[in-house]
């Protein structure tokens, strides 16, 4: 049966560098149910996307540890994808074979790889540019097809880091659209990073609220607005108000000791 539990605790990372170590982030602890679609903001430096890295497996932990169905996870893994904000994509493969790469390298036999990666690309509605190559495609299209390339490999948790941060705002409304209807589809956990409140209130079941570096969690909103959801629907304004607020006790909370030292 298909899982996806994450149970992260006592998380922390610290970063040693020339000027000394730098405490990214600090005692995190969060549980994210199977099928579940969370979404984190908090400033700059806070330790959003090393907190994806972290549980992908890409960076190792200062402190605490990371379970994926009460398994340790030390290091990557088929079963935690990321998708970057960039795309990732290789430029010398076309669309289809860039959607089959990872399948290739999991030695899925060649037929079964050419018939799940265009399964995937009619789901995104691509299919058309199957053999396009990358520099051929738009922002939104290229993002599209890094969204594929993580699907087809039918991951237990789906990792996104500001995925839409460089589309413009239609482009982005249309892809948070897309992106639930995938993820409805599949059943995997999901854990989005974004600078964008109200993407973030658009797309997570929960609103995870780190606080300034060391980042540690400042509060959780929950969400339960009727889905499929777009920015404009009231619900989602309601939960933007209500992250809004966390962020600004965050910052009061943040000036007021500076201003103490």
């Amino acid at each position: 049966m298909r899982t996806g539990h994450l149970r992260i605790a006592g998380l922390g990372k610290t970063f040693r560098g020339e000027t000394g170590p730098t405490e990214a982030m600090r005692a995190i602890d969060l549980n994210v149910a199977p099928g579940e679609f969370v979404t984190v903001v908090g400033p700059s430096g806070c330790g959003k996307s090393t907190l994806l890295n972290l549980v992908a497996g890409l960076e190792e932990p200062t402190t605490g540890t990371v379970e994926l169905d009460g398994v340790p996870m030390l290091g990557p893994g088929p079963d935690r994808i990321m998708v970057f904000q960039d795309g990732a994509l290789f430029p010398w493969l076309d669309v289809r074979r860039n959607v089959e790469f990872g399948l290739r390298i999991a030695g899925v036999p060649r037929d079964e790889r050419a018939e799940r990666a265009l399964e995937v690309l009619r789901t995104m509605q691509i299919e058309g540019f199957a053999r396009a190559r990358i520099h051929e495609l738009s922002g939104g299209m290229r993002q599209r097809v890094a969204l594929a390339r993580a699907l087809v490999l039918r991951p237990k948790v789906l990792l996104l880091d500001e995925p839409f941060a460089s589309l413009d705002a239609q482009m982005r409304d249309e892809l948070l659209g897309v992106l639930q209807d995938l993820w409805r589809g599949t059943g995997a956990t999901v854990m989005f990073v974004t600078h964008n409140i109200r993407e973030a209130a658009c797309l997570g079941d929960r609103v995870v609220v780190l606080s300034r570096r060391p980042g540690t969690v400042k509060g959780i909103v929950a969400n339960s607005a009727p889905r499929p959801r777009r920015i404009e629907d009231e619900e989602v304004m309601e939960r933007v108000r209500d992250v809004n607020r966390l962020v600004a006790e965050e910052i009061r909370w943040s000036h007021e000791q500076e201003l103490r030292h």
